[in-house]
């Protein structure tokens, strides 16, 4: 079984960056990882519970299934479907208030599906992880509103 844990701090507030990470469709303008979209929506929330996300295209694209969405503190996830090196796939997404702004922890575990390459696949993934949450970082939120 690999693990791998990533996270960053985002100065910007808990609930915008939980609504941006959230965002699945718009990742494609900012995650860097080409066209993503919801192959089926969630319920109640459009990207909430039981959505499919979507990243890439054609016989490569991966699928992921939200299986909790907790606004704004929580999402896990499995991948359903994609031609990756892994299987039993499970990711989770914890965002937490913090005083610099929001910190974000992105775990997943994963049994390798070629024997020998759990260490080279949880490498990559580690990488995919830490680039996509230094794009989030980058982006320009809206301010805290100050309490009236």
């Amino acid at each position: 079984m690999q693990q791998i844990e990533v996270s960053r701090t985002i100065p910007a507030p808990l609930a915008a960056v939980f609504a941006r990470y959230t965002d699945h469709a718009g990742w494609s303008s900012w995650a860097g990882l080409g066209r993503v979209r919801l192959g089926r929506e969630g319920r109640p929330e459009r990207d909430g519970t039981g959505c499919v996300r979507v990243i890439g295209g054609g016989p490569l694209a991966v699928h992921e299934e939200v299986l909790s969405f907790e606004p704004p503190r929580r999402m896990t996830y499995r991948v359903v479907k994609g031609l990756l090196p892994m299987r039993d796939h499970f990711g989770e997404v914890a965002f937490e208030a913090v005083p610099e702004g929001t910190r974000i922890v992105w775990r997943c575990r994963f049994e390798s599906a070629l024997p020998g390459a759990g260490p080279a696949t949880a490498w990559v993934v580690r990488q995919v992880f830490a680039r996509v949450l230094r794009k989030l970082s980058a982006l320009t939120f809206p301010a805290a509103r100050a309490p009236a």
